[in-house]
């Protein structure tokens, strides 16, 4: 059996294989409240044979939307709209649901990526104030956010305990805590975008401070056994700024506070980023992480072979790899990968008769 298709927990959360489908924004709620688009694409996701399908990123304040059509989690209405979604899903899927519970930060505000992506002023439609650690733009024309004073951290972080609760309400079985791409918790952690000179900025342990809190609370708002992990961005790719050694350090004191798992994504927090974009460019930050760690650690970014994935989790660069954007290319990427491998994956029983006939042992056919 492959390495790839082998079973694998999370915390108390037990994977068919080590298959993740990674969050992607589909820039498409109304309000921050999911709708039919969302139960299509992720059902469709649902029926991929990945270990686990996981929500985008999802808003614990209206604020803290990276766009006018992302989804939110942070009041009855967009609690009511995800469960329907969840429902849809979950009678034709047993595959685990994750979600990515977020707050973009400076970068929030932005208009739809097909419309453009800039950001929207907070005196136009459709725009508000971007809020963050420091008075600082995330790149020149920007309106620059508002810091954060302790009342809005306090606010902050009841957001997120809330939003923890509305998830274990709505039966979600993993929490992911955003704190990569340049939005909030990665703002609080990057001395290029934290300049604060309180016990919340400038040491690493300062800057560590508000995202540990975070995870504090909602580790203590969910089901405790149910498993919180977090999502980091390895390297700013910025000299100066958020680093591999760095991220290691968090890696550690969130294991320490119970983290389940750690998912290594890089980048997002500086305009001028150097990027070694390549297949394989962020596995080396999420062995860094791993050397550093027990947790299951999580490696993504431009990994769209099955060979190519095999290879990363069996010779231990990382416990799981994610897709994203090859998903949504390739719906069935984890059925292809397991035919091109030798081994089996789990699809519903109305597609069986599907498989070729070259890989007739390609679905779990068993009750």
């Amino acid at each position: 059996m492959p390495k790839l298709f082998d079973s694998i927990s999370i915390g108390g959360l037990t994977l068919d294989n080590s298959i993740v489908i990674a969050p992607m924004c589909m820039y498409s709620a109304n309000d921050g409240q999911m709708n039919e688009w969302h139960l299509i694409h992720l059902g469709h996701l649902a029926m991929s044979g990945a270990g686990i399908l996981t929500i985008e990123a999802t808003a614990v304040v209206p604020e803290g939307r990276i766009t006018y059509g992302d989804v939110g989690l942070y009041d009855d209405a967009t609690e009511v709209a995800m469960g329907r979604v969840l429902e849809g899903i979950r009678k034709w899927s047993k595959m685990p649901i994750a979600i990515q519970l977020a707050h973009a930060g400076r970068k929030a505000s932005s208009d739809l990526p097909w419309f453009g992506g800039a950001q929207i002023a907070p005196d136009t439609d459709n725009g508000w104030q971007t809020e963050a650690p420091s008075n600082v733009a995330y790149t020149e024309g920007h309106v620059a956010p508002v810091a954060l004073d302790d009342a809005g951290l306090e606010r902050l972080r009841k957001a997120f305990g809330a939003a923890a609760q509305r998830a274990g309400r709505l039966g979600i079985d993993l929490i992911q805590i955003h704190a990569a791409h340049g939005y909030l918790l990665h703002e609080f952690l990057s001395p290029i975008s934290n300049k604060r000179t309180d016990q919340y900025g400038g040491s690493l342990e300062n800057r560590m401070r508000f995202p540990l809190e975070i995870f504090d609370i909602v580790r203590a708002n969910f089901p405790a056994e149910r498993p919180v992990t977090v999502r980091v961005s390895g390297s700013d790719w910025v000299e100066g700024g958020w680093d591999g050694e760095q991220t290691a350090q968090f890696a550690k004191a969130l294991e320490a506070r119970g983290c389940a798992a750690i998912h290594v994504s890089s980048g997002g927090n500086h305009p001028k980023q150097a990027i070694p974009v390549g297949p394989n460019y962020q596995v080396p930050l999420a062995r860094q992480v791993k050397e550093a760690v027990s947790m299951p650690v999580v490696a993504v970014g431009l990994i769209t072979q099955p060979e190519q994935a095999e290879a990363i989790v069996s010779t231990g660069d990382a416990d799981m790899i994610a897709i994203a954007r090859a998903a949504l290319y390739d719906p069935r990427w984890p059925w292809h990968a397991a035919a091109a491998l030798g081994a089996q994956v789990t699809a519903p029983p109305q597609y069986w008769r599907s498989q070729p006939r070259q890989f007739s042992n390609l679905f779990k056919t068993g009750k």
